[in-house]
């Protein structure tokens, strides 16, 4: 009961803590997804050095803040610029470090490809409406298919991969994507509605196959949460597994479908 009540409240302030980041939008939501990302991909390389892959973090952390500065256009954070931060690194950490593996390099650039480079696409819909379908199809999802689950979850999804998910709790997170998008599309007035249910539909499906994305690294590298900076939910990875999805989806929706 105090583990629920633990993860409760911690879901309920990073809950809050994002709508409030996000109305501000901005300079403020970009420090607050530059945060998350580097958290994240910190996480990330943290887990991948337990089976003894040494990402090359200076390169990792210079793509990150490099690729979400570039985002809002800084010149110094131009692709280009980019590209010669990074070389540089790479260069010095050759010199330094002669036993660098070719699978090093491989998990560093993959790291910003997987934090990042998914996450930037929330600063892209900055002060757009459709910005909340990022958070509505990966929270709504997560938490419909976890009441769906422990209420009726009969059989299981990925057994060997994540053990405690079900194909109802599956079917009920998809259905929580569609209800929630539709109530969300009701109130602010926003049509077609059946492409916004459609939207729903596969964000729900997305949004399970980044929980289930970050399950198989964590089966991989043996740990059983990335973090422990929130308090009930684990690290950032733990938390926002899913939304690394379905920002890139919901925005590319958008894009070419609706706006």
């Amino acid at each position: 009961m105090k583990d629920l009540t633990i993860r409760t409240m911690s879901g309920f302030i990073i809950v809050l803590l994002t709508i409030a980041v996000t109305i501000k939008g901005g300079t403020t939501l970009l420090y607050f997804v530059a945060v998350l990302s580097i958290l994240g991909l910190r996480e990330f390389y943290n887990a991948i050095e337990g089976i003894d892959i040494e990402p090359i973090k200076s390169i990792g952390y210079i793509g990150c803040i490099g690729l979400l500065f570039n985002s809002m256009e800084y010149r110094w954070a131009s692709f280009k610029l980019l590209f010669f931060y990074m070389l540089t690194m790479l260069l010095i950490e050759l010199l330094l470090k002669k036993d660098i593996a070719l699978i090093d390099i491989f998990i560093t650039l993959f790291g910003i490809l997987y934090i990042p480079f998914l996450m930037q696409h929330i600063i892209y819909l900055d002060g757009n409406i459709y910005i909340w379908l990022i958070f509505i199809t990966a929270w709504g999802t997560d938490t419909f298919a976890y009441i769906f689950g422990t209420l009726f979850g009969r059989k299981k999804l990925c057994p060997k991969l994540s053990p405690n998910k079900t194909i109802e709790g599956s079917l009920g997170g998809v259905f929580g994507a569609i209800l929630l998008t539709f109530g969300f599309a009701k109130y602010f007035n926003l049509f077609p509605l059946w492409r916004l249910i459609l939207l729903a539909i596969i964000g729900g499906v997305i949004a399970q196959l980044g929980d289930l994305t970050a399950s198989r690294i964590k089966r991989i590298t043996g740990i059983k949460d990335f973090g422990f900076i929130m308090p009930g939910h684990g690290g950032v990875l733990d938390r926002f597994d899913s939304i690394l999805f379905t920002a890139p989806l919901v925005y590319y929706y958008i894009k070419h479908f609706l706006l």
